[in-house]
């Protein structure tokens, strides 16, 4: 433009310039060509995030990214000593929710869609959550936006709750303090609705109505009180249906994970009775659903399996869900091969879950004599599984034998198996125990396979005169409230 100026107002004049100085139009020229060049890269970048944090220490700003309760970093990008920092790629990251950890223990969030990955920011070092301003990032800017607005009413809310706190209800004080929250959680959800309305296609609208609890129900009895149970079922049945569940976006954000954990673990009561037709109501809502029933089924049984979960027999709900959900047809993320391995471990488990008759193990004993856990006589038997090298084993054998020696005149007699040992460090643990109740030891292992599952020594069983498993997955310092209650269902 400049040029075709000048050629206008002065003739001759361009080209005696362009003649007398080449060599700067040719500097002109690479410069223009090279910002071409630099417009042309940023354009192709999907991802192009530029932030200012000012007063920010220079080194290392890491991108963690989220999937259902794991995170993992997504990328890297070098902070100068002015605390600018950029993020750039060419593959997309997932669309969800992320945030950056920065040097000086410092960090903030970001909540990304497929095609809002280009954005700038700017905050300052001390607050970055308060100061933070971004221009080209809408889902993000929104994400701020409510934060904000939230953070505001919170110390009124926290101090309006300690009201409601020490002062009984129906009280002047506690009535007026709820009312005033009523209020504030009324200005919330309404500036909630405004954003909704406003962006209604926005990733942020789906991610904060998908965090959404159901209202709480006050169903009551005929006498007034009010209906608990009938509460809670409600709750539960109704706690998923603000969740598009045909949109996988949001399992790259925490909402899923954690609304999963509290229907499982804190909705539901904590015994396998309860916890499988729960779940199993729940993965066959998400069956149709590929990613989701994948996550579903895959948290759901590898919370309670066995070693981890500190449900009594929780690994029944493993058991279950993998019975009847890792098949080849439905669980197509992995190998037939896996899958095959995966139903063998619970096919072995299944022998010895509660309410089964626990198996006879036969087996010689450290005098060289067959011995079984069916010609036992004693009402109650525990089986005590145990390592010689295990440090835990060690631990609690000295509160076995004391109580063995308590117990044995009241109808309880113990029966240990030893295991991934060899005769001699057996032996040698007997003795060094002063193990007085019967021990066995099996080399081969043929005798107590597929029979009581053990993943972590020490384990014991307990059964009843039935020889069904009462107990199972207990430490030394549990037995003894179990032999009371099991005892006193036989009169004794």
């Amino acid at each position: 433009m400049l040029l075709c100026f000048i050629s206008k107002k002065h003739g001759n004049t361009m080209q005696r310039t362009i003649w007398k100085m080449p060599l700067l139009l040719s500097l002109l020229f690479s410069t223009a060509s090279l910002c071409l060049s630099q417009s042309a890269q940023h354009a192709k970048d999907s991802t192009y995030i530029e932030a200012f944090i000012e007063g920010l220490s220079a080194g290392t700003a890491r991108l963690v990214g989220t999937y259902g309760d794991q995170n993992y970093i997504a990328d890297t990008a070098v902070v100068d000593e002015k605390g600018h920092f950029l993020l750039r790629r060419q593959n997309a990251l997932p669309a969800g929710f992320y945030y950056f950890l920065l040097p000086g223990q410092k960090s903030f969030s970001v909540l990304i869609d497929r095609n809002d990955q280009r954005m700038t920011l700017r905050a300052k070092a001390d607050d970055i959550p308060g100061t933070l301003q971004v221009s080209g990032g809408i889902n993000t800017a929104l994400f701020y936006r409510n934060a904000r607005f939230q953070n505001a009413q919170e110390p009124e809310i926290k101090q309006l709750s300690q009201i409601m706190r020490d002062h009984a209800p129906n009280t002047p004080e506690h009535e007026r303090a709820k009312r005033r929250q009523n209020e504030l959680i009324a200005q919330r959800k309404a500036h909630l609705d405004s954003i909704y309305r406003e962006y209604p296609d926005a990733f942020f609208t789906k991610f904060k109505i998908a965090g959404q609890n159901p209202d709480w129900p006050e169903f009551r009895k005929p006498n007034g009180d009010l209906d608990t149970i009938r509460n809670v079922v409600y709750y539960r049945e109704h706690f998923w249906d603000n969740v598009d569940f045909n949109d996988t976006r949001l399992l790259h954000t925490p909402v899923i994970a954690n609304k999963l954990k509290r229907h499982i673990v804190e909705l539901t009561p904590q015994h396998p009775d309860s916890i499988i037709p729960v779940a199993d109501q729940l993965v066959q809502r998400v069956l149709p659903y590929k990613e989701y029933f994948q996550f579903f089924v895959n948290w759901i049984a590898l919370n309670y399996e066995n070693g981890k979960t500190k449900v009594m027999d929780g690994e029944a709900v493993m058991v279950y869900l993998i019975d009847k959900y890792f098949t080849p047809e439905l669980a197509t993320w992995d190998t037939p091969e896996n899958i095959a391995k995966i139903r063998k471990k619970a096919d072995e488990m299944k022998a010895s879950l509660m309410g089964r008759k626990g198996p006879d193990v036969r087996a010689l004993d450290i005098n060289g004599q067959y011995k079984s856990i069916y010609e036992m006589t004693a009402p109650i038997i525990v089986v005590f599984m145990f390592s010689p090298d295990c440090e835990h084993c060690r631990e609690q054998a000295p509160e076995i034998q004391r109580l063995y020696q308590k117990w044995k005149n009241r109808g309880v007699d113990f029966y240990g198996i030893a295991l991934n040992t060899t005769d001699e460090k057996w032996k040698e643990f007997v003795r060094k125990n002063g193990f007085t109740f019967t021990n066995v030891f099996d080399p081969t292992n043929r005798a107590i396979y597929a029979k009581y599952y053990v993943d972590i020594t020490p384990e014991l069983y307990v059964l009843n005169k039935d020889r069904i498993i009462v107990a199972k997955n207990l430490q030394a310092n549990q037995l003894e409230t179990i032999f009371e209650r099991e005892l006193a269902k036989l009169g004794n």
